[in-house]
């Protein structure tokens, strides 16, 4: 895929969301037609990136970077005419009802989706019976909000880590609302952090002490998939 290492560089907003929404998606049975949400896209690399792999229609879906910054993106890529910018709040999202034959969110379901209620409440509504649902976001090992471990917590504000969680907290969130059920440890944590870490952005020059001091001891990348029911 025709990405240059320069582009990628300038628009990672973290870990590198191209290997992450690679591995994520590698196995959906995603094709030409398809409406597809992409929630919480930032600058539209993983936008990009379905448009031009599976040739689907995708809804761009954005808070922090505005659409007519992701347009001129998916202009210069030359996929404008498969994906739609938008602008919007997940928590008060513009769609139809049963409008989307999947969604895709990548390192960014764990700010708005860490409750009992998001899911089934403000999402479900606007997929198609038996949508996909593809999401992949940070987490831990194993819970460590009430054990901190001393070498993190100069690394680790309390905002951020109460948005971190282990498996076993975000399995029941999906139990009982998706079929063929799958939560994991992704495989592309060292791939994709080490990308953004080799990057100047000042946020990843930050991250890259905090990453040396983990050590693969604590955090991870969670991927869930299934179809709704």
């Amino acid at each position: 895929m025709n990405f240059s290492k320069e582009f990628l560089a300038l628009h990672m907003m973290g870990p590198n969301s191209l290997i992450i929404i690679e591995e994520l998606t590698h196995l959906l049975p995603l094709k030409k037609g398809m409406r597809v949400l992409d929630l919480g896209c930032g600058k539209g690399l993983t936008s990009i990136f379905l448009a031009k792999k599976y040739g689907v229609q995708v809804f761009a879906v954005d808070l922090w970077v505005s659409a007519t910054d992701n347009l001129r993106r998916f202009r210069q890529m030359e996929v404008d005419d498969l994906i739609i910018p938008i602008h919007s709040d997940a928590l008060s999202l513009p769609f139809a009802n049963d409008y989307f034959d999947a969604v895709v969110s990548v390192d960014a379901y764990h700010y708005f989706g860490n409750n009992d209620k998001y899911f089934s409440e403000k999402l479900k509504p606007f997929l198609k019976n038996n949508a996909w649902v593809a999401l992949a976001f940070p987490g831990m090992k194993f819970e460590v909000q009430e054990n901190i471990p001393a070498e993190m917590k100069s690394f680790w504000e309390e905002e951020a880590l109460a948005m971190w969680h282990s498996i076993d907290w975000w399995r029941p969130m999906f139990e009982k609302s998706l079929a063929d059920y799958c939560i994991e440890e992704m495989n592309c944590f060292d791939r994709a952090w080490n990308d953004w870490l080799s990057t100047d952005n000042p946020y990843a020059v930050e991250d890259r002490a905090m990453i040396n001091a983990d050590n693969g001891r604590y955090m991870n990348l969670i991927s869930i998939t299934g179809r709704t029911l």
